[in-house]
């Protein structure tokens, strides 16, 4: 039934627009946000053990849901709800699914440094997703004045080549920029991201509007030059 909700809900032009976001993707019906948010709600106050553990997902929207769905069992027990949220980051495969599902796991504030050790082995994962996961968990989480130098330590140790994985890090330096300048200024003038990632981190730091236009001179003045392989 909740499938047919969905079919009910979808709309052709915001598919299309969806589809343009999301490369890759090919079983998007075109739900907006808000009617998921609306319906995992709704699941998460009834049977919703029984559809997170024995309804496939055919379409983009209900592997969504599903991640909605665990990140509203805030009364869950927490090493159950690390168990379904275990059992879900497989099935992510694209920045949309990855990002809304961390923004709603938000059972994290309470239980901060369980996560944390819970996230620390996705860090090391070959999977791009996976480790985008863990990264996207720290932005919305851990950078505060507790974690932001474990975060920075963290962010420093990632390797993956995954483009997913180089954005998550470097939108991750940038919010530590603008929550904890000076640490993270210092941060920036030694550490061992490779120069896409260090790049992309300075340019999204310029982005930012809590970024006043002196700091922004200051840090495109500290771009990395990248060596031809020719020369």
């Amino acid at each position: 039934m909740i499938r047919e909700q969905l079919l009910e809900l979808a709309e052709d032009g915001y598919k299309d627009f969806s589809l343009n976001l999301l490369p890759g993707v090919d079983n998007l019906i075109g739900v907006r946000i808000p009617h998921l948010r609306k319906i995992a709600k709704q699941v998460a106050k009834s049977d919703w053990q029984s559809y997170i553990e024995n309804n496939d997902e055919i379409y983009f929207e209900e592997v969504m849901l599903k991640g909605m769905i665990i990140g509203y069992l805030e009364n869950q027990d927490i090493e159950d709800i690390l168990k379904y949220i275990s059992n879900f980051v497989p099935k992510i495969n694209n920045w949309s699914v990855c990002d809304s599902f961390c923004v709603g796991l938000k059972i994290t504030n309470k239980n901060r440094e369980r996560v944390w050790e819970f996230l620390k082995p996705y860090l090391c994962s070959d999977k791009e997703f996976e480790v985008r996961f863990a990264v996207v968990m720290m932005i919305n989480f851990y950078i505060n004045e507790d974690y932001v130098k474990l975060v920075l330590k963290e962010l420093d140790s990632i390797k993956h080549d995954g483009y997913y994985v180089k954005m998550a890090v470097a939108w991750a330096v940038s919010i530590s920029f603008v929550k904890f300048e000076e640490l993270t200024l210092d941060y920036l003038k030694n550490n061992n991201l490779d120069d896409y990632t260090y790049n992309k981190s300075l340019q999204k730091i310029c982005e930012s509007l809590k970024v006043d236009k002196d700091t922004k001179n200051v840090i495109r003045s500290m771009k990395r030059k990248r060596v031809s392989l020719s020369k």
